[in-house]
């Protein structure tokens, strides 16, 4: 059976990772790699050197039964199951020591506890019931009560950040409306990037923050004054618009990010406030990848709403299975960043009668989960105009050595 990946990492570096990370060291630049890059770089050591035990597991071609319409739920914890980095976690429990508070994780235990049926070594069940995962779900969050058709992306934003609420490593603290805006002295971008990094990580740490967190920056350029500003977000996913063409037309996940990331003129009736001239003028906005996560999570936005209706696009998007290069879209210079694929989640049908499907890939290939059904799947059936939600593992932060 497979086991967990590891690798030997010398205790020196491995106290020199978590210094640069813990401690925000990473605020120069050099000409050689950028603070993004070696920081992504950085925290894929320590996920590996966190993976210090030996994990045996089963094949993880396991069901999950539909317990009424669930497909959503079911489609996207496959997809998860199948983040390495967010499997081993979970089977390991390693949160249990973690986490800052002292009560019970139940949404974590509850979702450990799915995988763990999933990946049991004896691949002695053909399906796994959720529905105790499901109902502290629900219970957490009430807005997915009832037995109506979810959206799978809007599912997975609210799983990911319950889950992380519960493993948090800092302690919670109450935010009193909004904070009073500080005045930063302005040095570099990398620099003023990296500040605002630390303050979320101060109060948002955990695995689920390492795996699938990242920065955006938002660039504005004043047309009146010439003055650019930037602003940083934390994203766990990239919801990317998809260019418009004829049902018969398709164009490339390129595309769609060359769409996102292209600048976006902006009238004063829709343009924030110039920090210089300190009035509303007409702008150019665009945005890029300050810091990218381990774990890329692309929403094909194929859902548009209307006045009037909610429309589908079944715009058939091409993407790579391997060495997805996302660098052109980072900061400059930052060299090549490559991310292989792990999983798909699809949509099929309408926005009112839809069913949700996964394909997820582990050591032996890719498989097809339809709820209970699991069935091998070959490469060339993977790309179809219901991909949906795309999951894409980093590939050149470093380098693991697979243990079986």
């Amino acid at each position: 059976m497979p086991g967990a990946s590891g690798v030997n990492v010398e205790g020196s570096c491995e106290a020199l990772c978590r210094t640069l990370v813990s401690q925000n060291g990473l605020q120069r630049e050099t000409a050689d790699i950028s603070q993004s890059v070696l920081y992504t770089s950085l925290m894929g050591l320590l996920l590996v050197a966190d993976e210090k035990e030996h994990l045996s597991i089963g094949s993880g071609r396991v069901g999950l039964r539909n317990i009424g319409n669930t497909c959503f739920l079911n489609a996207v914890v496959q997809c998860l199951s199948h983040t390495r980095s967010l499997r081993d976690y979970s089977l390991l429990m390693s949160y249990r020591d973690e986490k800052f508070s002292k009560e019970e994780a139940k949404l974590m235990e509850a979702f450990s506890q799915v995988l763990s049926g999933l990946w049991d070594v004896n691949d002695g069940d053909t399906v796994v019931n959720p529905r105790q995962f499901y109902s502290m779900f629900k219970e957490a969050v009430p807005y997915f009560s009832g037995y109506s058709q979810q959206d799978a992306q809007e599912f997975l934003r609210f799983l990911l950040d319950k889950l992380h609420t519960e493993i948090n490593r800092r302690p919670y603290v109450r935010r009193t409306g909004k904070e009073p805006e500080q005045k930063v002295t302005r040095f570099r971008i990398s620099e003023e990037a990296a500040a605002m990094w630390k303050k979320h990580m101060e109060r948002d740490d955990s695995r689920i923050v390492d795996l699938f967190s990242g920065q955006l920056r938002s660039s504005l350029h004043c047309s009146v004054c010439s003055h650019y500003s930037n602003t940083f977000d934390v994203f766990c996913d990239l919801s990317l618009p998809i260019p418009k063409r004829s049902s018969a037309g398709g164009v490339t996940l390129r595309e769609c990010l060359d769409l996102f990331s292209q600048e976006e003129k902006l009238d004063k009736d829709n343009s924030p406030m110039c920090e210089r001239c300190n009035r509303h003028t007409e702008c150019t906005k665009r945005l890029s990848i300050q810091r990218f996560p381990q774990v890329i999570v692309i929403h094909l936005n194929r859902f548009t709403t209307s006045r009037w209706s909610i429309n589908k696009s079944t715009v058939y998007v091409s993407f790579p299975l391997t060495d997805l290069d996302l660098g052109r879209y980072g900061p400059v210079d930052c060299g090549p960043v490559l991310y292989d694929l792990c999983a798909i989640c699809n949509h099929a049908g309408t926005v009112n009668m839809g069913h949700y499907t996964a394909c997820c890939s582990d050591e032996n290939g890719w498989c097809f989960y339809n709820d209970s059904s699991v069935t091998p799947v070959s490469e060339n059936q993977l790309q179809t105009n219901q991909a949906y939600v795309l999951f894409y593992q980093r590939s050149n932060s470093t380098t693991t050595t697979v243990r079986k």
